[in-house]
C-alpha cells in the first residue's frame, strides 16, 4: 500500500500544479515586465516604447522597465529576448527591422521573428525623414542625390546600426537613385543624431518623434519624408516620391513581442491594456502631434502583427534582394 500512497500523492502534486498554471497566467502581472529595446536609449524607437509603456504600465498594475540592448542593428536584444523565459516578465519592442527584414539580410540569424515569438500588439507607424547637417551644400534631396552621383562613396550616411530602419532605407534610395552611398553604423539613432547635429557626417534618416524638435530648433535640415503623403507637421517638407523616387515609400513600424510559450492569458492582459489606453483620443493626439501615424484599431491587435510579421518577412526578402543588400 506504501508505494500506491506515494503514487497518489505524487499524482496529485502534479495535479495541483497543472491546476496552479492557468491561475498563475490569470493573476499575471505580479512583478514588474522588462521589454527589451535594442537600440541605445535617446533614439526614436527607445523614445517611442517609453512613452506607450508609462501607460500601459498603469493599466496593468505593474511597471513595465525598459531594458537598452544595443547592437547588431537589433538582432542582439532580439535574440536575448527569444531565449527569455516564457513567463510574461519579458517582452520585446520588435521593428522593421530585426523583425521583418532580418530573415533577408543575414544568412544565419540567432531568432526566427515568427517561429520563436507570440506576437502581443502593434505600434502605430512612424514615417521617416531625410536630414542632413545645417551648413550641408544640398538643399533638396535631389541636390543632395546629385552630389552622392558626384562624389561616389563620399556621401556619409549615418544610420543606427546595420540592418536598423535607418540603414534599410538609406540603401534602398542609394539602390533606387543609382548612388554609392558610405552607411555608417551606429548604436542607436540617438548617437547617429548627434554626428549629424555636429557635422562629423552629411546625414541620416531618422523617425520622426525624435527628428521633429532637432528639425524645429535648426540643428539638422530636413529635405524629404518617406511616406506616400506629406507629414503636417513638415508641410513644406516633399516626399521622396513625388521628387525623385516615383513610388518610395517606407514607415517604421513596431509591436511588442513574447518568446514563443507565453501564456495566451499574459498576452491577453497586456493586449487589452494597450488597446485600452489606444482608445485615450489625448493620449493618441500626442502620439499624431509627431507625425506618429494612427492605424485602425483592428491593426494593433495581436493576431494583426503576426499576419504583419509574417507578411513583413516575405515583403524584405525581394526588397533585399533588389536593393542587393546583405549583411553577410
Amino acid at each position: 500500500m506504501q508505494p500506491f500512497a506515494a503514487l497518489l500523492r505524487g499524482s496529485l502534486a502534479i495535479a495541483a500544479l497543472i491546476a496552479a498554471a492557468p491561475a498563475h497566467a490569470q493573476n499575471w502581472p505580479t512583478r514588474p515586465i522588462t521589454w527589451i529595446v535594442p537600440f541605445a536609449a535617446g533614439g526614436p524607437t527607445d523614445a517611442l516604447a517609453r512613452t506607450i509603456a508609462d501607460r500601459v504600465s498603469r493599466e496593468v498594475g505593474q511597471s513595465i522597465i525598459i531594458e537598452n540592448t544595443p547592437g547588431a542593428g537589433g538582432t542582439i536584444g532580439a535574440a536575448k529576448a527569444a531565449r527569455a523565459a516564457a513567463d510574461g516578465y519579458t517582452m520585446l519592442v520588435g521593428h522593421m527591422g530585426y523583425m521583418g527584414a532580418a530573415p533577408a539580410l543575414y544568412k544565419k540569424l540567432a531568432y526566427d521573428p515568427v517561429k520563436d515569438f507570440a506576437p502581443v500588439f502593434r505600434f502605430p507607424d512612424t514615417p521617416m525623414v531625410l536630414m542632413v547637417r545645417k551648413d550641408h551644400p544640398a538643399r533638396d534631396v535631389k541636390a543632395l542625390i546629385d552630389y552622392g552621383r558626384q562624389h561616389p562613396g563620399k556621401l556619409f550616411i549615418s544610420n543606427a546600426g546595420m540592418g536598423s530602419t535607418s540603414h534599410l532605407i538609406a540603401a534602398m534610395l542609394a539602390s533606387s537613385a543609382g548612388i554609392k552611398m558610405t552607411l555608417v553604423p551606429y548604436k542607436g539613432a540617438g548617437p547617429a543624431l548627434i554626428d549629424v547635429i555636429g557635422g562629423q557626417v552629411d546625414g541620416m534618416f531618422d523617425q520622426t518623434n525624435t527628428a521633429l524638435p532637432q528639425i524645429t530648433e535648426a540643428k539638422v535640415r530636413a529635405l524629404a519624408v518617406t511616406s506616400a503623403t506629406r507629414v503636417a507637421q513638415l508641410k513644406d517638407v516633399p516626399t521622396i516620391a513625388e521628387t525623385v523616387v516615383p513610388g518610395f515609400e517606407a514607415a517604421t513600424w513596431y509591436g511588442i513581442y513574447a518568446p514563443k510559450g507565453t501564456a495566451p492569458a499574459a498576452i491577453d492582459r497586456m493586449q487589452q491594456a494597450y488597446l485600452k489606453v489606444m482608445k485615450d483620443k489625448a493620449f493618441t493626439d500626442r502620439l499624431a502631434a509627431q507625425a506618429i501615424q494612427m492605424l485602425p484599431a483592428d491593426k494593433y491587435t495581436a493576431t494583426a502583427l503576426g499576419k504583419h510579421t509574417e507578411a513583413e518577412v516575405a515583403r524584405w526578402k525581394v526588397l533585399a534582394a533588389k536593393a542587393n543588400i546583405s549583411l553577410e
